[in-house]
């Protein structure tokens, strides 16, 4: 049996990770720590584990074989290393990191200690994405040529444990990207997953365009992020991350290639749609995707759960994430410069 240890109690623990670890026969939920203490007690009094005072203690604690990282951003690096170094296998909530040499440094310490590293990539574990992949691969739609990949909302203010102006995902020193962290890191990495490929350049504007702090002040992170990426393989297309989407949530993704285009979770009905280049479809009823307000089974719990008791290599083994994190950085410079930036530019490192 697993024992694992919590590090953040906020929404997504709650809602993802917890259930998860509870449902798996692998694993036990054997403690919590959250900066509000009480809220950790609480949950731990509901679960039956230990609710930890400090991080330091949890890691300190032989007891303990793993830890999800579910805390704000800007300590992800600096807790998962600390918990690498410990002797713990890692489960870290995307973004990886605020900075790409923390997020190598995240890398190379668990190389280092011979742990796993995993990130919660789990769009690559949605259905839909899964046979799309092969879809792809298998020539379906013939060449691929340009995409679209789009992932928007209404914001994090209505879904984040704090809710409201004063949630963590607002805070620019917490959180030190918007939409760009909280949901281009999927359609960027998803995009790689499909195509098999990884960003060589990017041209974004990432902005605030109408979220505000309780004072009435736009944010200081962005709420809009539209990135155009080009592929190591020629291809391109739109990478749409949005805090801005009032009313209807879209988290779809469609390819175009010579024979054909490939729409992914863009019906209501039907997951996957199949437009052939005389005009036939096909429909495919796999799956639907998780919204915030549906939140299902994500896979990746039970992946990391998996890789641990196996000591095999994760299905999204923390190495694996670095060429989306670049693209990100990349953006986030392209849009601060005004310029085409290739992602693996010298400043970016």
């Amino acid at each position: 049996m697993i024992k694992i240890g919590i590090i953040g109690c906020g929404k997504i623990a709650q809602v993802r990770h917890i259930p998860e670890y509870l449902d798996n026969t692998d694993a036990e939920l054997a403690g919590l720590y959250d900066l509000n203490l009480q809220r950790a007690e609480e949950l731990a009094e509901k679960y039956h584990c230990k609710a930890y005072e400090s991080i330091e203690t949890m890691l300190a604690d032989s007891e303990i074989d793993a830890v999800s990282v579910c805390a704000a951003n800007h300590v992800h690096a600096e807790i998962t290393v600390a918990a690498l170094k410990a002797g713990k296998h890692v489960l870290c909530e995307k973004p990886m990191a605020t900075s790409l040499k923390d997020c190598q440094l995240m890398v190379d310490t668990a190389e280092k200690m011979g742990k796993i590293l995993m990130i919660g990539q789990n769009q690559r574990f949605a259905k839909a994405h899964m046979e799309a992949r092969k879809l792809i691969e298998r020539g379906d739609i013939g060449k691929v040529l340009t995409f679209k990949t789009t992932f928007g909302h209404g914001g994090p203010e209505t879904w984040s444990v704090d809710a409201g102006p004063q949630n963590w995902f607002f805070d620019k020193k917490r959180a030190a990207m918007g939409a760009m962290a909280d949901l281009g890191v999927h359609k960027t990495d998803l995009i790689q997953y499909l195509l098999e490929d990884t960003v060589e350049a990017t041209t974004a504007t990432v902005t605030t365009l109408d979220k505000r702090d309780s004072n009435g002040d736009l944010i200081g992170v962005d709420d809009n992020a539209i990135c155009i990426y080009k592929m190591k393989s020629g291809v391109i297309g739109t990478m749409t991350a949005s805090w801005t989407y009032y009313g209807e949530e879209d988290n779809s993704t469609i390819i175009y290639g010579t024979e054909g285009i490939l729409k992914i979770y863009d019906d209501p009905k039907y997951c996957l749609e199949l437009i052939r280049r005389d005009g036939g479809k096909v429909f495919y009823d796999i799956d639907q995707i998780q919204t915030n307000d549906n939140q299902t089974k994500s896979g990746i719990i039970d992946g990391f759960v998996e890789a641990v008791k196996n000591g095999t290599e994760p299905a999204v083994p923390g190495k694996s994430v670095l060429s989306a994190m670049k693209a990100i950085f990349g953006s986030l410079k392209s849009s601060e410069l005004g310029r085409t930036v290739r992602v693996d530019e010298e400043e970016l490192e």
